[in-house]
């Protein structure tokens, strides 16, 4: 397969920077005044003050997939919409400067891509090749980081409907799907269907569906404490 195909099969082109060229080194003085600065103080706070990206990085400590904030994470430029994306290929975690503003929106996409990195770490997920291990993924992320939440689904004007978490988690796994392969929405629609029930049932490492901070927090103090309940057994 050609370079300029693979990436726009396996959605690089949405990513120029992740392209052989494409990355510009930048001054000090130039990075100082820039998104990446921003981008790198937003994502220092998503890490220490999160409690969803905390549970998900000490259960990848835990899991033997540290992951270490200067080689995991790279602050980059991307094309179209996107805000983040998962490069398994290097092993990390792309935030989109240009589209990423509020810390609000950090978090979510920190916690987003480090569902992706958490299943990279636990299971032999084959992100170039299987559909249905990228579609999990995808409903995953969707389920477990707050992309759905009550909050942020009124904020796009969208709710009152039977079900609408997981129709929520549905269709925003279809459209990273689309975002990043390239599939039909039908066969991809197909895909979503065929493991939605179990990949949406699993929780790990959260325990629970976080749908909001609170709930995240509560489960981070149950992942933390988890030893304790056997100490005395």
């Amino acid at each position: 397969m050609n370079q300029t195909k693979q990436e726009e099969e396996y959605g690089y082109d949405l990513f120029p920077e992740r392209n052989p060229g494409g990355h510009k080194k930048m001054s000090i003085a130039e990075s100082l005044f820039t998104f990446n600065n921003k981008c790198q103080v937003m994502l220092q706070f998503a890490v220490e003050t999160s409690p969803y990206a905390k549970l998900l990085l000490s259960a990848m400590k835990s899991s033997g997939c540290q992951v270490l904030k200067d080689r995991h994470f790279s602050c980059e430029d991307c094309d179209g919409t996107v805000s983040g994306g998962f490069d398994a290929a290097s092993s990390q975690i792309v935030l989109c400067q240009n589209n990423i503003h509020q810390q609000s929106h950090m978090n979510r996409v920190v916690t987003h891509e480090l569902i992706h990195a958490f299943d990279h770490c636990r299971a032999h997920v084959d992100w170039f090749n299987n559909f249905r291990h990228l579609a999990c993924s995808e409903i995953r992320a969707a389920n477990l980081s707050g992309d759905c939440s009550f909050t942020n689904e009124v904020a796009r004007f969208n709710f009152g409907l039977k079900q609408h978490h997981q129709e929520c988690v549905r269709g925003r796994a279809l459209r990273s799907i689309l975002a990043v392969r390239k599939i039909s929405r039908d066969e991809a629609e197909k895909i979503v269907d065929e493991v939605f029930e179990p990949c949406f049932k699993d929780h790990a490492p959260f325990g629970r569906i976080p749908h909001s901070k609170k709930d995240a927090k509560f489960a981070y103090r149950a992942y933390m404490n988890r030893d304790r309940y056997y100490a005395n057994l």
